[in-house]
């Protein structure tokens, strides 16, 4: 197996909830169903676009199902299996390895700061009850917990850590992972308004919830930096940095909701307590989607 099955851009779909604030499952598989057709290279259900730490245990296996089901083999599959526990957390990854996917991604979330020596243990308790790869996810903002270059170094020696995800938004912290962790190891950026700077710094690819919205776009991108073409880079990435740095202000589930809703594929309903954008900022984001070139919608 190859320990690394994930490049170029992961794309992030929403977990939608009808009026019940039940999972819609049908609307879910035709969201996934419309990432997968438009050449994203991966699928990764159960992010902070998914809502996972609002969802119980039910819903995020209902989520892993329906993402295998309607994947089928496609593309490869990342799921997001975190939890506040070890024990949830070990539950949660046996699940997704079980039902077909291709690596899980884990945060250590917590509500008391976590030591060094506590996460290394975290990760090493969850590699040694699955077979399949991890992505070791850094995002202070959500988490609480900011996993040192140092730190990332020693969870890499686990085995299955295979992979890491940055969203701090330090792009010297890229350059510096680069550098310390060596040519071999894959990173990934999930810090989007730093896409194009951080493929420059020597990502392998993209954690996203903008395919959602503008795939063409963020697959382009990708596309002109394995193709060394930088001035083709900058163009193509300028022409998608207000969308990027407007989900992540207003907040990515509520964002790409409202965005699947302009664009008429239907963004479901949220669980409570979150609730959709305001009416402005759904004008605001109607204003960037609608300056972005015509071909992005299809």
């Amino acid at each position: 197996m190859n320990n690394v099955p994930f490049k170029g851009v992961i794309a992030y779909p929403l977990t939608p909830f009808d009026n019940n604030e039940q999972i819609d499952i049908p609307l879910f598989k035709k969201q996934v169903e419309r990432l997968v057709t438009t050449g994203v290279h991966a699928i990764a259900p159960l992010g902070s676009t998914g809502v996972m730490p609002y969802l119980n245990d039910t819903e995020k296996e209902a989520i892993t199902e329906a993402t295998m089901q309607q994947v089928a083999g496609r593309v490869p599959t990342l799921v997001g299996v975190s939890n506040l526990t070890t024990e949830k957390t070990v539950y949660h990854a046996q699940f997704a390895e079980k039902a077909g996917a291709t690596a899980v991604m884990v945060i250590p979330m917590s509500y008391w700061k976590l030591s060094d020596d506590e996460i290394v243990k975290h990760y090493d308790a969850v590699a040694s009850k699955i077979s399949i790869p991890i992505m070791a996810y850094n995002n202070p903002a959500t988490a609480g917990v900011d996993m040192s270059p140092t730190l990332l170094k020693r969870l890499l020696q686990i085995p299955n850590v295979t992979m890491i995800k940055e969203s701090t938004g330090d792009i010297q912290r890229m350059h510096y992972l680069r550098k310390e962790l060596g040519e071999e190891v894959a990173f990934f950026n999930g810090s989007n308004p730093l896409a194009l700077a951080a493929f420059a710094a020597g990502a392998s690819g993209w954690c996203t919830a903008a395919p959602n919205l503008i795939p063409e776009l963020n697959i382009a991108l990708y596309d002109a930096v394995q193709e060394n073409d930088l001035k083709k880079a900058q163009k193509i990435f300028y022409k998608q940095v207000d969308l990027l740095k407007f989900i992540v202000a207003k907040g990515l589930p509520r964002s790409i909701k409202a965005g699947l809703d302009l664009l008429g594929v239907g963004g479901g309903n949220f669980k409570s307590p979150i609730k959709s954008l305001s009416k402005n900022e759904i004008v605001e984001l109607d204003e960037i989607l609608s300056a972005i070139q015509g071909e992005v919608y299809q």
